[in-house]
């Protein structure tokens, strides 16, 4: 049986959520990431800031002098894995041969399901409807007969797109003429390579033996076949995350020790939600330090397993305590890792009073569905409150993205 794929595509996502959470943005050309003066880069952006020249990675310097009037944003990871996953629920309807490639992007194989939905195109159809009409957002929808082909199609009529390539002749008819860089796995060296050999375009890679490939080893076979329209990935459902955790850079290198520590009750709080929100808890507790020379450490303590803010904070800080600070700091970071399935976690920490535990465990869950069920910041703790105080005196500013 022929496979029938479906590649679905979120509209400058991040910067599409802010844009529908504060109509007021749309005014102008938005940017998700660092604000102007911050040192960072562009996480997204949407259309009107991409004419501009703004693309993602740009550092946010870059991206002021190109579009100095947008509306910078800084990213809410927590809001936008909350999305991912409404939108992750849908797709799911349709198959569970689904393979996410970010929060914002999938596959599906849908070779199985189309009898039952009548078509591919009506499954497509029918997920823009419900992504429009649930999430208040647009996605570009492509079906092909391989994923290399439904990732084309999807990109083609971007943005909120849907297009179809049912054959390898349709896809070689489609990209003949267009630039090598369009074959998935070709980045900017790759290209560089075989443009000094002469190779500029699709049509080019076509009128070439393998041979000619051959210094680029198994990746020349592959390029081979892709440009041919010959493409034998399958889709594979993603595995479980294996860590949640979340870091800072900060704006100006940091030897106050106490400083760090209110920096990481805000990055435990949101490891905490994030793990409650996918229903984990993790048994190992990591601490990443960047220097200002840029060298990293890490280090971990291994835990009764848990989501609860307080415990993780405190093993942070623990670990903190005993990790040698004898440079300015650069970034910080908490990760929980090593999960386990719900009916398999039952380690107990002995040096924990049960009573302390249940009522942390009871705020904790509080907090968590406040959160979910209103945004965001919606309620914080005196010392989260106090923390941003004492980070906002030095002058530090909070960055929120995800590892």
């Amino acid at each position: 049986m022929n496979k029938t794929i479906i590649h679905i595509d979120m509209d400058a996502f991040f910067a599409a959520i802010e844009i529908r959470d504060n109509p007021t943005l749309a005014n102008k050309p938005v940017i998700v990431g660092s604000l102007p003066g911050e040192r960072g880069v562009v996480s997204t952006c949407d259309y009107k800031a991409r004419k501009y020249g703004v693309h993602s990675a740009m550092s946010i310097a870059e991206a002021y002098r190109r579009c100095p009037n947008a509306n910078f944003v800084r990213p809410n990871m927590e809001k936008y894995s909350m999305v991912s996953s409404q939108m992750h629920k849908i797709l799911s309807d349709y198959t569970d041969i689904i393979e996410f490639v970010a929060l914002d992007e999938g596959y599906l194989d849908v070779t199985g399901s189309v009898l039952l939905f009548k078509g591919a195109e009506n499954i497509g159809c029918e997920i823009k409807r419900r992504i429009k009409a649930e999430l208040d957002l647009t996605c570009s929808v492509g079906i092909g007969y391989s994923m290399m082909s439904a990732k084309l199609a999807s990109e083609e009529k971007k943005p909120n797109g849907f297009f179809k390539i049912e054959s390898p002749d349709e896809l070689k008819a489609l990209i003949k003429n267009r630039s090598v860089s369009i074959i998935p796995g070709i980045g900017r060296q790759t290209e560089e390579k075989l443009m000094k050999r002469g190779i500029k375009t699709v049509s080019d890679l076509l009128n070439c033996p393998i041979s000619a490939l051959s210094f680029l080893g198994k990746h020349g076979t592959q390029i081979y076949n892709l440009a041919r329209g010959i493409d034998e990935r399958n889709v594979v459902p993603n595995s479980k995350a294996k860590s949640v955790g979340n870091e800072r850079t900060f704006q100006e290198d940091i030897e106050d020790i106490e400083i760090l520590k209110d920096m990481l009750i805000l990055l435990s709080r949101e490891v905490s939600i994030r793990l409650n929100f996918s229903k984990l808890k993790g048994k190992t507790v990591t601490l990443k330090i960047k220097y200002k020379n840029l060298k990293s450490i890490t280090r971990a303590e291994t835990v009764a397993y848990t989501n609860d803010f307080s415990k993780i904070y405190k093993t942070a800080v623990r670990i903190l305590e005993n990790t040698p600070l004898d440079m300015p700091v650069r970034l910080i970071g908490v990760t929980v890792s090593g999960f386990e399935d719900e009916n398999s976690q039952l380690s107990f920490d002995l040096s924990e009073n049960i009573e302390v535990k249940k009522n942390n465990e009871r705020l904790n869950n509080t907090i968590f569905d406040l959160h979910k069920r209103f945004g965001s910041g919606i309620v914080k703790t005196a010392d989260e409150i106090k923390a941003e105080n004492n980070l906002s005196q030095n002058c530090i500013k909070i960055k929120k993205y995800q590892k």
